[in-house]
């Protein structure tokens, strides 16, 4: 009998001879493909790569080993003056476009497109064709003066958003690239709407501080989204139609907030938080795009007031605008309330009566100023009658005669001068229209005494030199009508007088009241009329207007 080392070394050998088989089936297996013939598709040519060079555009670069970048550039200097005739569309689709992997066929289309780009006409076309002209302009081709660029960049995107909806993602960060290499220091509002508020961090910050600090009037409800602590956009309230009741009142109301801070604190939203440590940052410059950092660099450095950081400021830009959607809600009686921290009671109130106001002149019906039209027929019977009195009247006394022509002249004159004066009470008491000349008189400044310059409110002397800014400011902002309506409020008999301005005025005394609310928000930052009546806690301020 074998012992037990012998059925082991039997059983290891018949295993490594197994697998020698294994791997010899193997080796056959592999030597069985006969690589002697050649393939069938060994028939097809290779592309030569020389034909992607366009050989009518004759392009000589200079020696030496260039980047795609600086080759692109090189090109476009080339090409800048090259117009293309009209040609068909071409597909083209590159995650790289230049010039260089461009066909024949595909150059003639861009050259013809960018032609009528240039003119003003914006064919459809591929998103890659578009690229290569961006590039282009952001690399300095194409433009005399920073501004021409930067137009031409707005209007590329403007007019190809809504058919390409992927240059979006690229468009708001390069253009803003271009703004800031260019230091061309334009607004970015524009952009933040087209972009619908999706920005990097830092410019929207850049954006908000330059406009709390400016025109915070111009500060719209997207630019805002991002300074609220909850997702304004999944509000029920917000998607079924307070999208557009929120985008007309929050700029209002921001300015309101901020007027009411500086009347009662001394200090804007900007300083109320010290919204001022700035920090710096390197911006990278036109990223994922062909470009030739040698031109402008690799980045920039760009300051801003990292305000989204700030926890305070949050927390009361989400009070304001909670206070002022549940407002709305309310009055457009919408049910749900949001819930949360809310802004401190006269702050709120203040809010609320400005809305109560604002929402009360949207449902009051417009009425349309009369337009006086003159008959150009009657007008010139007019003149003629007037001047036959005007040369009767200059008759020396010493010829007049008391014969019956005399009589008969002195009569032609009286019928004449009473025929102006019926015509003219009749064209002013008329709102009809007449019939041919479509002339209207205009009113706007015309005081009763035939001055036509523009009222103004005027202040006692003494009292003037004492002023504040925004109750000069206030004066200055109001128009004649308006100014009418407050001397009518300080009178003996305000109704009526109020009507008879409104009247003048072809509008409606609670119109003009509004309107007069409207700038008083603007600079005093708060409402001076409440219902027919200027609020008592500025009386003493009006008790020194010249009457």
């Amino acid at each position: 009998m074998m012992n037990m080392d012998t059925l082991v070394r039997i059983h290891t050998q018949r295993t490594v001879k197994r697998n020698s088989m294994k791997e010899d089936s193997r080796q056959l297996e592999f030597m069985e493909i006969d690589l002697s013939e050649e393939p069938i598709t060994a028939a097809v040519p290779v592309p030569d790569r020389s034909t992607i060079v366009r050989a009518d555009f004759d392009i000589r670069l200079p020696g030496g080993i260039l980047s795609s970048e600086k080759r692109f550039v090189e090109e476009a200097r080339q090409l800048i003056e090259v117009e293309g005739e009209q040609a068909p569309f071409v597909p083209f689709m590159s995650y790289w476009p230049t010039y260089g992997v461009m066909n024949e066929p595909q150059r003639q289309w861009y050259m013809y497109w960018r032609t009528e780009v240039r003119q003003g006409r914006f064919p459809d076309t591929d998103l890659s064709y578009l690229f290569v002209h961006i590039y282009e302009l952001i690399n300095g081709i194409g433009w005399q003066e920073p501004q021409e660029g930067f137009n031409q960049l707005k209007q590329l995107w403007m007019n190809y958003r809504e058919r390409l909806p992927q240059l979006d993602v690229y468009m708001q960060e390069w253009i803003i690239d271009y703004d800031l290499v260019h230091e061309l220091n334009m607004s970015l509002s524009e952009i933040v709407e087209l972009s619908s508020g999706f920005l990097p961090p830092e410019i929207l910050d850049k954006e908000l501080q330059r406009l709390l600090s400016s025109n915070i009037s111009d500060i719209s409800l997207k630019l805002l989204q991002r300074y609220y602590d909850y997702d304004i956009t999944l509000s029920k309230f917000y998607r079924d139609g307070g999208m557009k009741v929120l985008e007309q009142y929050i700029p209002r109301v921001m300015v309101l907030v901020d007027s009411y801070l500086l009347r009662t604190r001394m200090a804007g939203i900007l300083d109320q938080f010290e919204l001022n440590h700035e920090r710096t940052i390197e911006r990278a410059l036109f990223r994922k795009a062909v470009y030739d950092e040698s031109i402008y660099g690799k980045s920039v450095r760009m300051t801003y007031v990292p305000i989204g950081e700030h926890a305070d400021f949050i927390q009361f830009v989400t009070r304001v605008f909670r206070c002022t959607e549940n407002k709305c809600r309310e009055l457009l009686g919408f049910r749900g309330r949001l819930r949360g921290k809310t802004l401190e009671p006269e702050l709120a109130n203040v809010i609320e009566r400005y809305l109560d106001k604002a929402f009360a002149v949207e449902q009051m019906p417009v009425v349309e100023q009369p337009i006086v039209r003159i008959d150009a027929e009657k007008l010139a019977s007019l003149q003629q009658e007037s001047e036959y009195v005007r040369r009767a009247l200059m008759i020396e006394e010493n010829h007049t005669t008391e014969d019956e022509g005399a009589n008969n002249a002195s009569s032609q004159a009286s019928m004449a001068i009473q025929s102006s004066t019926d015509e003219a009470e009749r064209a002013e008491e008329s709102n009809q229209p007449e019939v041919g000349f479509e002339g209207a008189l205009k009113t706007d400044g015309v005081q009763e005494n035939g001055n036509t310059e523009p009222l103004s409110l005027q202040w006692e002397a003494d009292f003037s030199a004492d002023l504040d800014e925004e109750w000069i400011q206030f004066s200055e902002m109001l128009s004649p009508q308006h100014v009418q309506a407050i001397y009518a409020l300080l009178g003996v008999n305000p109704d009526t007088e109020l009507m008879r301005v409104a009247e003048q005025y072809g509008t409606m005394p609670a119109l003009l009241l509004d309107e007069i609310n409207d700038v008083a928000m603007e600079t005093i930052g708060d409402l001076l009329i409440d219902g027919d009546l200027i609020v008592s806690d500025y009386m003493n301020v009006f008790e020194h207007v010249k009457r």
